[in-house]
């Protein structure tokens, strides 16, 4: 599985649980530990956690696994390591907070279209 086929694989996972304002960053050239992120929001902590284990169950059916994970316990702002791809799944008022969209505002930000 290439790069953008698994930030494209977490988007499509994250939309079938509902997850709103889907985004990909395009960090290459940023950052030198991950080539980009996938942002999302929920409403709940159980939606968080419901967007993470979906993420989890559709790449590893796909023979990917994560190598860290944090936060999914308190469901505010699930970090999910996937080495070039790193997912953050955020309840609202933690992505308003946290700002990682203006954070990295060089970044190259592409909308998920379902």
């Amino acid at each position: 599985m290439t790069i953008e086929e698994m930030s494209l694989a977490i988007c499509k996972a994250a939309s079938d649980k509902k997850a709103r304002d889907i985004v990909t960053m395009d960090m290459r050239g940023l950052m030198s530990s991950t080539d980009y992120f996938v942002i999302c929001s929920a409403n709940t902590a159980t939606q968080v956690r419901a967007i993470a284990d979906n993420i989890e169950e559709q790449l590893a059916e796909a023979g990917v696994a994560y190598s860290h994970r944090e936060g999914y316990r308190e469901g505010e702002w699930v970090l999910m390591d996937y080495g070039d791809v790193v997912a953050h799944i955020f309840m609202q008022e933690a992505r308003e907070y946290y700002a990682l969209e203006r954070l990295w505002g060089d970044a190259k930000l592409t909308p998920y279209e379902d």
